[in-house]
């Protein structure tokens, strides 16, 4: 390898890049798997630290090939434009590390980023279109897979990022029906199950250890003293004292609420 200038060192920039970032955004989403919204905070937090160093790194020198690495103008060849074509996305990439690195430090909104990523991977797949349709290397197949993977990650981010905001804005860990172990049957709600919420409280006595009522499967019949009172409450002149006779019949303890019709 020849150290000429300082390419080589800009592509292993590219490469700690990359596994740095893949790294934190696996760990982000097995932390996400597992329900975990302080292991994600910590992932995005941990990993803001050397994100932003290679982009700060990336920025300034992307900054400095833009403005003392211009090729002269060969006849017959495109190297005029080279240092525009590799430079210009470099710089888009510092940046967007960047501003990843910030949002990751101060726990803001990821979207912003991703948008950001977004819009330089839209820029990066139209540099690498550009550079293959006017052969300006000497690989442009290659020159172009490699900008349009790039472009991939910046354009992908951006639903990532919208995805692990909205997990982080449900701490519950109520954001997405992921499960990792066994289903945990639930029952649904029963009228005894409210009349258990609503019923009274004795010190000393557990609402649990009651024993609960009975329940009928047969058919539900009024009870017959209210069949008989609604049939001859039709005569108001001797319904009311037929219905006190016929509940102290059938149902003594219902004369404590009165007799049917009183109201009236």
């Amino acid at each position: 390898m020849a150290f000429i200038d300082f390419l080589a060192f800009q592509e292993a920039l590219l490469l700690i890049a990359a596994a740095i970032v893949g790294f934190v955004g696996m760990s982000v989403w097995f932390a996400m798997r597992r329900n975990d919204a302080a292991g994600v905070t910590n992932a995005l937090k941990a990993g803001a630290i050397p994100i932003g160093s290679l982009g700060v790194i990336s920025t300034i020198l992307a900054v400095w090939a833009e403005e003392t690495w211009p090729f002269p103008a060969i006849p017959g060849t495109n190297l005029a434009s080279y240092n525009i074509l590799f430079t210009d996305v470099y710089l888009l990439f510092g940046m967007t590390l960047v501003v990843l690195a910030v949002t990751m430090a101060f726990r803001l909104k990821l979207a912003y980023a991703g948008l950001f990523a977004f819009v330089a991977g839209a820029i990066t797949a139209g540099y690498g279109w550009n550079g293959y349709i006017l052969h300006m290397t000497k690989d442009p197949l290659e020159t172009f897979l490699l900008y349009l993977a790039f472009a991939g990650v910046g354009i992908f981010s951006f639903p990532a990022t919208l995805m692990t905001d909205h997990f982080l804005a449900h701490p519950d860990g109520t954001a997405f029906a992921f499960s990792v172990g066994v289903p945990v049957a639930r029952s649904r709600p029963s009228i005894q199950g409210a009349s258990r919420g609503v019923q009274t409280v004795i010190p000393g006595v557990s609402p649990e250890s009651s024993d609960p009522a009975p329940t009928s499967t047969g058919k539900f019949h009024l009870p017959a003293y209210v069949s008989l009172c609604v049939v001859l409450h039709r005569g108001r002149r001797f319904g009311g004292v037929r219905c006190v006779r016929l509940r102290a019949r059938y149902a003594p303890g219902a004369l404590d609420r009165g007799p049917v019709g009183s109201g009236r």
